[in-house]
Protein backbone atom coordinates (compact mmCIF):
# COMPACT_ATOMS: atom_id res chain seq x y z
CA UNK A 1 0.00 0.00 0.00
CA UNK A 2 3.01 2.01 0.71
CA UNK A 3 4.17 2.25 -2.27
CA UNK A 4 0.54 3.31 -4.07
CA UNK A 5 0.31 6.66 -1.81
CA UNK A 6 4.21 7.04 -3.02
CA UNK A 7 2.59 7.14 -6.48
CA UNK A 8 -0.33 9.07 -5.73
CA UNK A 9 1.94 12.01 -3.96
CA UNK A 10 3.91 11.61 -6.79
CA UNK A 11 1.05 12.36 -9.76
CA UNK A 12 -0.04 15.18 -7.39
CA UNK A 13 3.71 16.96 -7.37
CA UNK A 14 4.08 16.45 -10.94
CA UNK A 15 0.07 17.89 -11.60
CA UNK A 16 1.80 21.64 -10.33
CA UNK A 17 5.41 21.07 -11.38
CA UNK A 18 3.57 20.79 -14.87
CA UNK A 19 1.79 24.13 -14.90
CA UNK A 20 4.36 25.98 -16.81
CA UNK A 21 2.97 24.18 -19.84
CA UNK A 22 0.01 26.13 -19.22
CA UNK A 23 2.00 29.23 -20.53
CA UNK A 24 -0.02 29.98 -23.75
CA UNK A 25 -3.06 31.07 -21.85
CA UNK A 26 -0.99 33.83 -20.90
CA UNK A 27 0.94 35.04 -23.67
CA UNK A 28 -1.98 37.10 -25.44
CA UNK A 29 -3.12 38.84 -21.88
CA UNK A 30 0.48 39.67 -21.09
CA UNK A 31 1.13 40.63 -24.27
CA UNK A 32 -2.24 43.32 -24.46
CA UNK A 33 -1.47 44.44 -20.68
CA UNK A 34 2.32 44.72 -21.41
CA UNK A 35 2.70 45.85 -25.33
CA UNK A 36 4.93 42.77 -25.59
CA UNK A 37 5.72 41.18 -28.84
CA UNK A 38 5.09 37.52 -29.51
CA UNK A 39 9.06 36.13 -28.43
CA UNK A 40 9.75 38.53 -25.68
CA UNK A 41 6.57 37.15 -24.25
CA UNK A 42 7.87 33.41 -24.01
CA UNK A 43 10.62 34.50 -22.17
CA UNK A 44 9.37 33.37 -18.71
CA UNK A 45 8.42 29.69 -20.89
CA UNK A 46 12.30 29.99 -22.05
CA UNK A 47 13.91 30.83 -18.87
CA UNK A 48 12.07 28.03 -17.22
CA UNK A 49 13.43 25.56 -19.90
CA UNK A 50 16.97 26.24 -19.64
CA UNK A 51 16.72 26.48 -15.88
CA UNK A 52 15.34 23.77 -15.37
CA UNK A 53 16.93 20.76 -17.02
CA UNK A 54 20.55 22.95 -15.94
CA UNK A 55 19.72 22.37 -12.33
CA UNK A 56 19.04 18.83 -12.95
CA UNK A 57 22.38 18.25 -14.28
CA UNK A 58 23.40 18.87 -10.41
CA UNK A 59 20.56 17.32 -8.32
CA UNK A 60 20.56 13.97 -10.25
CA UNK A 61 23.73 14.02 -8.49
CA UNK A 62 22.77 15.24 -5.55
CA UNK A 63 19.70 12.99 -5.19
CA UNK A 64 21.25 9.96 -3.76
CA UNK A 65 23.34 12.05 -0.98
CA UNK A 66 20.41 14.29 0.12
CA UNK A 67 17.34 11.99 0.03
CA UNK A 68 14.15 12.08 -2.28
CA UNK A 69 12.66 14.10 0.48
CA UNK A 70 14.80 17.11 0.74
CA UNK A 71 14.77 17.55 -2.69
CA UNK A 72 11.17 17.74 -3.54
CA UNK A 73 10.06 19.59 -0.80
CA UNK A 74 12.96 22.06 -1.35
CA UNK A 75 12.18 22.08 -5.19
CA UNK A 76 8.13 22.37 -4.15
CA UNK A 77 9.35 25.83 -1.64
CA UNK A 78 11.51 27.88 -4.21
CA UNK A 79 8.76 26.76 -7.45
CA UNK A 80 5.81 27.99 -5.49
CA UNK A 81 7.87 30.66 -4.58
CA UNK A 82 8.89 31.90 -7.70
CA UNK A 83 5.11 31.86 -8.72
CA UNK A 84 4.80 34.28 -6.43
CA UNK A 85 7.39 36.40 -7.09
CA UNK A 86 5.97 36.30 -10.29
CA UNK A 87 2.69 38.37 -9.75
CA UNK A 88 4.78 41.51 -9.48
CA UNK A 89 4.96 41.28 -13.24
CA UNK A 90 2.42 44.01 -13.14
CA UNK A 91 5.30 46.57 -11.44
CA UNK A 92 7.74 45.20 -14.21
CA UNK A 93 7.82 42.21 -16.19
CA UNK A 94 11.56 41.00 -15.01
CA UNK A 95 9.48 39.39 -12.17
CA UNK A 96 7.56 37.38 -14.12
CA UNK A 97 10.79 36.31 -16.17
CA UNK A 98 12.89 35.54 -12.76
CA UNK A 99 9.80 34.27 -10.87
CA UNK A 100 8.64 31.69 -13.55
CA UNK A 101 11.61 31.05 -15.67
CA UNK A 102 14.40 30.99 -13.05
CA UNK A 103 12.95 30.48 -9.51
CA UNK A 104 10.50 28.14 -10.83
CA UNK A 105 13.01 26.28 -12.64
CA UNK A 106 15.47 25.94 -9.99
CA UNK A 107 12.24 24.57 -8.02
CA UNK A 108 11.01 22.36 -10.81
CA UNK A 109 14.55 20.81 -11.22
CA UNK A 110 14.87 19.86 -7.62
CA UNK A 111 11.87 18.28 -7.55
CA UNK A 112 11.21 16.90 -11.33
CA UNK A 113 13.85 13.77 -11.13
CA UNK A 114 12.66 12.47 -6.96
CA UNK A 115 9.04 10.97 -8.14
CA UNK A 116 10.62 9.41 -11.40
CA UNK A 117 13.48 7.89 -9.34
CA UNK A 118 11.69 7.11 -6.38
CA UNK A 119 9.16 5.29 -8.40
CA UNK A 120 10.80 3.36 -10.46
CA UNK A 121 12.33 1.99 -7.27
CA UNK A 122 9.42 0.79 -6.10
CA UNK A 123 8.09 -0.51 -9.30
CA UNK A 124 11.25 -1.92 -10.93
CA UNK A 125 9.00 -4.65 -12.85
CA UNK A 126 7.01 -1.26 -14.84
CA UNK A 127 9.83 0.89 -15.26
CA UNK A 128 8.11 2.25 -18.17
CA UNK A 129 4.46 2.65 -17.06
CA UNK A 130 4.70 3.28 -13.75
CA UNK A 131 6.87 6.35 -15.42
CA UNK A 132 4.23 7.36 -17.51
CA UNK A 133 1.68 7.37 -14.53
CA UNK A 134 4.15 8.89 -12.35
CA UNK A 135 4.93 12.01 -14.58
CA UNK A 136 1.35 11.97 -16.46
CA UNK A 137 -0.08 14.85 -13.99
CA UNK A 138 3.32 16.88 -15.39
CA UNK A 139 0.81 17.39 -18.78
CA UNK A 140 -2.48 17.09 -17.21
CA UNK A 141 -1.82 19.61 -14.44
CA UNK A 142 -1.44 22.01 -16.91
CA UNK A 143 -5.27 21.17 -18.25
CA UNK A 144 -6.44 22.25 -14.85
CA UNK A 145 -4.43 25.33 -14.31
CA UNK A 146 -5.09 26.42 -17.92
CA UNK A 147 -8.63 26.00 -17.48
CA UNK A 148 -8.82 27.62 -13.94
CA UNK A 149 -6.34 30.55 -15.43
CA UNK A 150 -8.66 31.48 -18.21
CA UNK A 151 -11.66 31.38 -15.98
CA UNK A 152 -10.10 33.46 -13.51
CA UNK A 153 -8.96 36.44 -16.78
CA UNK A 154 -11.94 35.62 -19.00
CA UNK A 155 -15.31 35.04 -16.61
CA UNK A 156 -13.48 37.19 -13.60
CA UNK A 157 -11.61 39.41 -15.12
CA UNK A 158 -8.61 38.49 -13.23
CA UNK A 159 -5.32 40.35 -14.80
CA UNK A 160 -2.68 37.25 -15.28
CA UNK A 161 -0.45 38.05 -12.16
CA UNK A 162 -2.64 37.97 -9.74
CA UNK A 163 -3.74 34.67 -10.99
CA UNK A 164 0.31 33.28 -10.42
CA UNK A 165 -0.18 34.40 -6.89
CA UNK A 166 -3.04 32.18 -6.14
CA UNK A 167 -1.51 29.29 -7.76
CA UNK A 168 1.89 29.86 -6.27
CA UNK A 169 0.69 29.55 -2.71
CA UNK A 170 -1.38 26.59 -4.12
CA UNK A 171 1.88 24.98 -5.50
CA UNK A 172 4.05 25.76 -2.25
CA UNK A 173 1.76 23.64 -0.05
CA UNK A 174 1.13 20.64 -2.46
CA UNK A 175 4.28 20.55 -3.67
CA UNK A 176 6.39 20.43 -0.62
CA UNK A 177 3.32 18.01 1.82
CA UNK A 178 3.60 15.65 -1.30
CA UNK A 179 7.61 15.72 -1.07
CA UNK A 180 6.94 14.57 2.34
CA UNK A 181 5.91 11.30 1.13
CA UNK A 182 8.92 10.45 -0.79
CA UNK A 183 11.33 8.29 0.68
CA UNK A 184 13.29 4.99 -1.07
CA UNK A 185 12.11 1.58 -0.49
CA UNK A 186 14.25 -0.68 1.61
CA UNK A 187 17.05 -2.16 -1.24
CA UNK A 188 16.93 -6.11 -1.75
CA UNK A 189 20.85 -5.39 -3.01
CA UNK A 190 22.96 -4.28 -0.33
CA UNK A 191 26.21 -3.89 -2.48
CA UNK A 192 27.40 -1.19 -3.41
CA UNK A 193 26.35 0.72 -7.26
CA UNK A 194 29.43 1.61 -9.29
CA UNK A 195 29.18 5.32 -9.41
CA UNK A 196 29.18 6.35 -13.59
CA UNK A 197 31.36 9.12 -14.66
CA UNK A 198 29.99 11.83 -16.76
CA UNK A 199 32.73 11.96 -19.61
CA UNK A 200 31.86 7.36 -19.80
CA UNK A 201 28.52 8.31 -20.19
CA UNK A 202 28.54 10.61 -22.68
CA UNK A 203 31.13 8.60 -24.55
CA UNK A 204 28.35 6.07 -25.01
CA UNK A 205 26.47 6.26 -28.74
CA UNK A 206 23.36 5.46 -26.35
CA UNK A 207 23.70 8.41 -24.99
CA UNK A 208 24.23 10.77 -27.39
CA UNK A 209 21.89 8.70 -29.83
CA UNK A 210 18.86 9.92 -27.16
CA UNK A 211 20.16 13.20 -26.32
CA UNK A 212 19.95 14.16 -30.15
CA UNK A 213 16.51 12.59 -30.37
CA UNK A 214 15.39 14.04 -27.45
CA UNK A 215 16.26 17.36 -28.35
CA UNK A 216 14.17 17.10 -31.83
CA UNK A 217 11.22 15.79 -29.97
CA UNK A 218 11.33 18.56 -27.19
CA UNK A 219 11.63 21.40 -29.66
CA UNK A 220 8.76 20.15 -31.98
CA UNK A 221 6.79 19.74 -28.21
CA UNK A 222 8.03 23.24 -26.80
CA UNK A 223 7.27 24.61 -29.82
CA UNK A 224 3.05 24.10 -30.46
CA UNK A 225 2.75 24.43 -26.70
CA UNK A 226 4.15 27.65 -26.18
CA UNK A 227 2.48 29.12 -29.00
CA UNK A 228 -0.77 26.79 -29.41
CA UNK A 229 -3.46 30.06 -29.32
CA UNK A 230 -1.62 31.55 -32.53
CA UNK A 231 -1.24 28.69 -34.82
CA UNK A 232 -4.64 30.12 -35.76
CA UNK A 233 -5.42 33.11 -34.77
CA UNK A 234 -8.86 33.47 -36.05
CA UNK A 235 -10.00 30.89 -33.02
CA UNK A 236 -11.68 32.57 -30.24
CA UNK A 237 -10.60 32.74 -26.76
CA UNK A 238 -12.27 29.99 -25.73
CA UNK A 239 -11.36 28.01 -28.03
CA UNK A 240 -7.70 28.43 -27.77
CA UNK A 241 -8.24 27.60 -23.95
CA UNK A 242 -9.76 24.88 -24.22
CA UNK A 243 -6.69 23.38 -27.31
CA UNK A 244 -4.26 24.05 -24.11
CA UNK A 245 -6.22 22.22 -21.77
CA UNK A 246 -6.55 19.36 -24.83
CA UNK A 247 -3.16 19.62 -25.15
CA UNK A 248 -2.19 19.33 -21.64
CA UNK A 249 -5.01 15.77 -20.99
CA UNK A 250 -3.44 14.41 -24.51
CA UNK A 251 -0.14 15.06 -23.11
CA UNK A 252 -0.98 13.61 -19.64
CA UNK A 253 -2.60 10.14 -21.67
CA UNK A 254 0.09 10.17 -24.01
CA UNK A 255 2.92 9.39 -21.23
CA UNK A 256 1.16 6.92 -19.63
CA UNK A 257 0.66 5.26 -23.09
CA UNK A 258 3.82 5.51 -24.70
CA UNK A 259 5.28 4.53 -20.77
CA UNK A 260 3.16 1.13 -22.01
CA UNK A 261 4.63 0.42 -25.32
CA UNK A 262 8.19 1.52 -24.06
CA UNK A 263 7.49 -1.68 -21.72
CA UNK A 264 6.82 -3.98 -24.57
CA UNK A 265 8.73 -2.74 -27.82
CA UNK A 266 12.59 -2.18 -28.43
CA UNK A 267 13.30 1.17 -26.81
CA UNK A 268 14.77 2.23 -30.35
CA UNK A 269 11.63 1.18 -31.70
CA UNK A 270 9.31 3.09 -29.99
CA UNK A 271 11.45 6.13 -30.31
CA UNK A 272 11.12 5.60 -33.86
CA UNK A 273 7.71 5.56 -34.05
CA UNK A 274 7.06 8.46 -31.63
CA UNK A 275 9.44 11.16 -33.68
CA UNK A 276 7.49 9.76 -37.00
CA UNK A 277 4.25 10.77 -35.44
CA UNK A 278 5.65 13.93 -34.68
CA UNK A 279 7.32 14.56 -38.10
CA UNK A 280 3.75 13.93 -40.01
CA UNK A 281 1.97 15.66 -37.84
CA UNK A 282 4.34 18.85 -37.79
CA UNK A 283 4.61 18.25 -41.54
CA UNK A 284 0.67 18.03 -42.30
CA UNK A 285 -0.12 21.47 -40.30
CA UNK A 286 -1.21 23.41 -43.12
CA UNK A 287 -3.89 21.54 -43.90
CA UNK A 288 -4.80 20.61 -40.36
CA UNK A 289 -4.76 24.11 -38.75
CA UNK A 290 -7.98 25.31 -41.16
CA UNK A 291 -10.71 25.80 -38.57
CA UNK A 292 -11.37 26.02 -34.89
CA UNK A 293 -11.81 21.82 -35.17
CA UNK A 294 -8.66 21.38 -36.65
CA UNK A 295 -6.99 23.13 -34.16
CA UNK A 296 -8.38 21.24 -31.56
CA UNK A 297 -7.69 18.01 -33.62
CA UNK A 298 -3.92 19.17 -33.86
CA UNK A 299 -4.08 19.92 -30.11
CA UNK A 300 -4.61 16.23 -28.99
CA UNK A 301 -2.16 14.51 -31.49
CA UNK A 302 0.60 17.08 -30.85
CA UNK A 303 -0.07 16.57 -26.98
CA UNK A 304 -0.33 13.00 -27.25
CA UNK A 305 3.17 12.32 -29.27
CA UNK A 306 4.86 15.38 -27.29
CA UNK A 307 4.12 12.64 -23.79
CA UNK A 308 5.78 10.28 -24.94
CA UNK A 309 9.31 12.48 -24.92
CA UNK A 310 9.28 12.36 -21.33
CA UNK A 311 8.38 8.69 -20.47
CA UNK A 312 10.30 7.14 -23.49
CA UNK A 313 14.20 8.28 -22.44
CA UNK A 314 13.38 8.13 -18.69
CA UNK A 315 12.36 4.43 -19.06
CA UNK A 316 15.30 3.67 -21.74
CA UNK A 317 17.68 5.04 -18.66
CA UNK A 318 16.05 2.99 -16.26
CA UNK A 319 16.56 0.11 -18.78
CA UNK A 320 20.07 0.65 -19.75
CA UNK A 321 22.02 1.90 -17.15
CA UNK A 322 19.93 0.59 -14.23
CA UNK A 323 17.33 2.19 -11.95
CA UNK A 324 20.11 3.22 -9.23
CA UNK A 325 21.69 5.45 -11.84
CA UNK A 326 17.76 6.34 -12.90
CA UNK A 327 18.41 10.28 -11.27
CA UNK A 328 21.98 10.53 -12.35
CA UNK A 329 21.78 9.61 -15.55
CA UNK A 330 18.24 11.35 -16.77
CA UNK A 331 19.21 14.52 -14.88
CA UNK A 332 21.94 14.46 -17.14
CA UNK A 333 19.95 13.60 -20.58
CA UNK A 334 17.42 15.72 -18.95
CA UNK A 335 19.60 19.07 -20.52
CA UNK A 336 18.66 18.33 -23.84
CA UNK A 337 15.62 20.89 -22.46
CA UNK A 338 18.21 24.06 -22.66
CA UNK A 339 18.95 23.90 -26.68
CA UNK A 340 15.22 22.70 -27.39
CA UNK A 341 13.92 25.76 -24.75
CA UNK A 342 15.28 28.07 -28.13
CA UNK A 343 12.54 26.62 -30.42
CA UNK A 344 9.78 28.55 -29.21
CA UNK A 345 11.64 31.31 -28.38
CA UNK A 346 12.90 31.23 -31.91
CA UNK A 347 9.08 30.22 -33.90
CA UNK A 348 7.61 33.18 -32.19
CA UNK A 349 10.14 35.78 -33.92
CA UNK A 350 9.59 34.19 -36.68
CA UNK A 351 6.05 34.71 -36.80
CA UNK A 352 6.55 38.37 -35.54
CA UNK A 353 8.12 39.16 -38.82
CA UNK A 354 5.95 36.52 -40.98
CA UNK A 355 2.64 36.39 -39.22
CA UNK A 356 3.26 32.38 -39.85
CA UNK A 357 4.03 29.16 -38.09
CA UNK A 358 4.28 27.18 -41.29
CA UNK A 359 7.96 27.65 -42.15
CA UNK A 360 9.40 26.26 -38.61
CA UNK A 361 6.75 24.07 -38.12
CA UNK A 362 8.61 22.24 -41.39
CA UNK A 363 11.73 22.89 -40.18
CA UNK A 364 10.82 21.01 -37.38
CA UNK A 365 9.59 17.93 -38.52
CA UNK A 366 12.68 18.18 -40.87
CA UNK A 367 14.59 17.84 -37.66
CA UNK A 368 12.69 14.97 -36.64
CA UNK A 369 12.93 13.25 -39.71
CA UNK A 370 16.60 13.42 -39.15
CA UNK A 371 16.94 12.41 -36.06
CA UNK A 372 14.65 8.92 -36.88
CA UNK A 373 17.59 8.34 -39.64
CA UNK A 374 20.35 8.92 -37.18
CA UNK A 375 18.59 6.00 -34.59
CA UNK A 376 19.49 3.68 -37.43
CA UNK A 377 23.56 4.13 -36.90
CA UNK A 378 23.71 3.10 -33.77
CA UNK A 379 21.65 -0.21 -33.69
CA UNK A 380 23.03 -2.86 -31.53
CA UNK A 381 25.46 -0.28 -30.25
CA UNK A 382 27.06 -0.70 -26.71
CA UNK A 383 30.19 -0.16 -24.65
CA UNK A 384 31.59 -2.66 -22.05
CA UNK A 385 29.14 -3.15 -18.54
CA UNK A 386 26.54 -1.20 -19.93
CA UNK A 387 23.24 -3.12 -21.64
CA UNK A 388 22.48 -2.48 -25.09
CA UNK A 389 19.57 0.15 -25.82
CA UNK A 390 17.44 -2.84 -27.99
CA UNK A 391 16.34 -4.91 -25.13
Amino acid sequence: MQRYLILAAAVLMQICLGATYSWSVYVRPIREITGLLQGPAQLPFTVFYFVFPATMLVTGTLLPRLGPRFCAVTGGLLFGSGWLLASFGSVHFAFTITGIGLCAGIGAGFAYIVPIATCIRWFPDNKGLVTGVAVAGFGGGAALVSQTAGWLMNSRGWPPFSTFSLFGLIFLLCVSLAGLMMRNPPEIDTQPSPSLSFKKVLQEPQFRLLYLAMIAGLAAGFTVNANLKELFPAGSVRTGITAVALFALANALGRITWGGIADRLQALTAIRWNLAGQAVILLFSPLILVSETGLLLYAVLTGFHYGGVLVLYAATVAGTWGHKHVGQVYGWLFSANIPAALAPLIAGMVFDHSQSFTGALRVLAAILVLAIFLTFRVRGASSAGISPLQR
